[in-house]
């Protein structure tokens, strides 16, 4: 008998200690471990559709820009087309959703070599994508395309595609009764979380099994009016996508950036130098808006060449990047956004999985078709250099001092193997293990257009520029990296950034399978 309770209480430690609970305390929740899946993913797609896409107008923010900020150029916008009666509401019977055909979907997004999706359940204006049992009357059952758009899409995703499902979800709601109530009492009250917020989170989790929760609209209240804590300790603890479920920090005023899941930080983020947390670049195709805009011109969409530089910039420096697509109100994804998701895959696509290959990636023709690699460790008996898209292997030889110089064969324009960065694949280099952190220079910053407070400059109002990153050599570096030599730069999980010096190379990881990480190396883009 002994022997068998000693047996049961063995069981039973082992059984406490392998499942770890998670207290509803932010210590507690930020040391559960990001799943690895998320880091290994890189890319994700973005979705933001709703009644906001029937107008189409200004931004996905159009009910609270024309109701309660009353900016003129929208006002004018609903006095020059619609009678003075019209409401929000009235949109939401044209969100007719009739080309929604979610296989399509699914193939439109897998085709950009992302590896999950994000996909807006529910925005600031209330209305839900699904048959909420907390959104009578404003969701996509009760008005408009009477139809479960979550479970549409959710079933496709994951039946045609190997990309996990998210869910972004707002937490507060512009004009909701509930809401403003309890904002009149200075939220001293919590109506609006009890029987909305919370339900609603416990609703989407169950019912469709999300891989990522992307809250938002959190800065009206803290964690504590949001009960966020409470319900992270039960996602991680309880819920059926504990083992799985990834989260942002949008969960109260205060918390962005300093607890959750992975960074945000604010939308269209990069730190500019690594940083010792996950964190995510949450950026749009269109400059201006989220939503689709019917009124959007060329030059308000980022050229491939600006998409490419944005993705390379933010997986050199830890981060993954979800890219936004803003669907028409009937369910077409324009054909503009379609070509750019497939060329980002074009690119994507062509790094293998093969932790004894490294990618090095310039974003503009080498100067006189010779390519100097400071980083590298080669060796004249392995190293093998070629040029993806090119048929033939490269000369190299050995760098004065450390490093490699490839030799680029003289191409006509047409024969170009990339129309926006070339990427090198280096095989066969050393294996050699830093003794010191990487170094790397800071980015450059900038005047940019692209922040989600900018106005569409259709409409007529301005708003001043947030000032965002930019550089012409990205520096990001980790601890202990291979295939690096002293004084250059370099990225690998789990270690911490340094201070910085000047040069030119930066090796950033793009592994998609755990345990096998490839090294891609990027050179700065040749100023002029």
């Amino acid at each position: 008998m002994a022997a068998v309770m000693i047996t049961f209480l063995f069981q039973f430690l082992f059984f406490v200690d392998c499942y770890a609970k998670y207290d509803p305390t932010w210590k507690s929740i930020d040391s559960r471990p990001i799943p690895s899946w998320y880091d290994e993913s890189k890319l994700g797609i973005f979705v933001h559709w709703g009644v906001f896409s029937v107008p189409s107008y200004s931004s996905e923010w159009f009910w609270e820009n024309w109701q309660h900020q009353k900016l003129p150029g929208i006002e004018e916008f609903m006095r020059e087309n619609y009678k003075p009666d019209f409401t929000y509401q009235d949109f939401a019977k044209d969100f007719s959703a009739e080309f929604f055909i979610a296989d399509q979907w699914a193939d439109i997004f897998n085709s950009s070599g992302a590896r999950y999706l994000v996909f807006v359940s529910k925005h600031h204006e209330g209305y839900s994508n699904y048959a909420s049992r907390y959104s009578f009357g404003w969701n996509s059952m009760d008005v408009g395309p009477k139809r479960d758009i979550i479970g549409e899409l959710a079933e496709s995703i994951k039946e045609r595609t190997n990309m996990h499902f998210g869910l972004y979800h707002s937490q507060y709601e512009w004009f909701n009764p509930l809401f403003l109530k309890d904002k009149a009492t200075n939220l001293t009250t919590d109506d609006f979380v009890k029987f909305k917020t919370l339900p609603e989170w416990y609703e989407i989790t169950n019912r469709y099994l999300p891989e990522i929760l992307w809250s938002d609209g959190d800065w009206e209240g803290t964690d504590e009016y949001w009960k966020a804590k409470e319900f992270i300790a039960w996602l991680y603890n309880d819920s059926p996508v504990k083992d799985t479920i990834v989260i942002n920090d949008r969960w109260g005023n205060g918390i962005g950036c300093k607890h959750g899941g992975f960074f945000t930080c604010g939308d269209r983020f990069n730190p500019g130098h690594l940083i010792n947390h996950k964190w995510e670049n949450a950026m749009t195709l269109d400059k201006y808006s989220w939503g689709y805009r019917r009124n959007a011109r060329l030059s308000d969409y980022l050229t491939m060449d600006q998409l490419i530089e944005t993705f390379v910039k933010t997986v050199s420096c830890g981060g993954n990047m979800l890219l936004n697509v803003g669907p028409r109100h009937d369910g077409i994804i324009d054909p503009l956004m379609q070509d750019k998701l497939a060329k980002l895959g074009q690119y994507t696509n062509r790094i293998t999985e093969d932790q004894n290959i490294v990618y090095a990636i310039s974003l503009s023709w080498p100067r006189n078709n010779s390519l100097y690699l400071h980083s590298p460790f080669p060796s004249k008996q392995t190293t093998v250099v070629s040029l993806l898209g090119y048929q033939h292997k490269l000369s190299w030889a050995p760098a004065v001092g450390q490093g490699m110089i490839i030799s680029l064969p003289s191409l006509a324009p047409s024969e170009l193997p990339c129309q926006w960065a070339w990427v090198f694949q280096l095989e066969g280099l050393i294996q050699k293990q830093r003794k010191e952190p990487m170094r790397m220079p800071k980015f450059n910053k900038y005047n940019s257009s692209t922040s989600h407070t900018t106005i569409n400059p259709m409409v007529k109002v301005t708003q001043k520029n947030r000032k965002e990153r930019q550089m012409e050599s990205i520096m990001c570096a980790f601890r202990n990296s291979m295939s690096v030599p002293q004084g250059s730069a370099a990225v690998r999980r789990n270690s911490s950034s340094a201070p910085t010096v000047s040069t030119p190379v930066t090796i950033v990881t793009m592994a998609r399978k755990r345990m096998t990480p490839p090294t891609v190396v990027l050179f700065r883009r040749e100023s002029g």
